[in-house]
């Protein structure tokens, strides 16, 4: 028996009861767990002045550097405000602890299981991962407990025989033609695939994206927390900007520079 000879007629009662209720469920489950998240999410807290005073003074000198080649300020503005910024980092004017002391031991990294901030931002990781996975591991449960072996739908393109095992799954067949559909692989299409859906219809930042379950809770808690050696040492970054500060003086230009000549020779008054 090939499957060129084989025909299959699916009763519409399956397309009623098995398709639609599986493809509405798992739509249904992503918004709400969407919905779930920015509930469980905690309203960010708020930097200290010291702290936000030290990250501005950083992001105004990249600012000023980023400018040089053709800077608004004139020469005299530009180099005034290029070493103050260079003095205030040296001096460690701008950290959020003062300047530093002679006599001063060096800073440990924070270590995550004694810092609230840390710990708290694991569990916030950990909770979101149970809400994205706990609803997936129900939904194919109920699929395999009273809807194993279904066959759902035909593509109505045409595949190749590399597709089969993913497409039928639960459906050890060897004679039915690739292009059929199980409701196990149902399942999984949906679940890669609804996230164009999801973006629709709650926004590209949406927390329903099927791609975060396969993500473990301590990764994702991970991603979220700032790991001991990888938090900001601005009293390095500060020397660092010095130097780059300096570099950029010898670029400046100002864009105003003989403004009056290039006027006049773009309306031709001047030869």
């Amino acid at each position: 028996m090939s499957s060129s000879t084989v025909s299959l007629y699916l009763d519409p009662q399956i397309r009623d009861w098995v398709l639609f209720p599986i493809t509405v469920v798992m739509i249904l489950v992503g918004i709400l767990r969407h919905y779930v998240v920015l509930l469980l999410q905690s309203p960010p807290k708020k930097l200290p002045r010291n702290a936000i005073r030290e990250q501005r003074a950083l992001v105004r000198s990249q600012i000023l550097r980023a400018t040089s080649a053709n800077s608004p300020l004139p020469p005299t503005y530009y180099k005034a405000i290029s070493q103050y910024l260079s003095q205030a980092f040296a001096d460690g004017t701008y950290l959020k602890d003062g300047p530093p002391k002679a006599d001063a031991p060096a800073s440990a990294p924070p270590n995550p299981l004694t810092d609230p901030n840390a710990m708290e931002g694991m569990m916030a990781g950990m909770k979101t991962q149970m809400v994205m996975m706990v609803p997936q591991m129900v939904i194919m449960g109920w699929i395999n407990f009273f809807f194993q072996g279904f066959v759902l739908i035909k593509l109505p393109f045409p595949l190749t025989l590399g597709f089969k095992s993913m497409l039928q799954r639960g459906v050890e067949t060897p004679d039915m033609d690739v292009r059929w559909v199980s409701s196990l692989s149902w399942y999984f299409l949906n679940f890669f695939g609804l996230n164009g859906l999801y973006r629709l219809i709650l926004g590209g930042e949406n927390s329903a994206d099927s791609s975060r379950d396969m993500t473990t809770p301590f990764a994702a808690a991970a991603v979220a927390t700032p790991q001991p050696g990888q938090a900001q040492d601005y009293s390095k970054l500060f020397k660092a900007e010095r130097d780059n500060l300096e570099f950029s003086e010898g670029l400046h230009s100002w864009v105003a520079n003989d403004v009056d000549t290039r006027i006049l020779q773009k309306y031709g008054r001047l030869s």
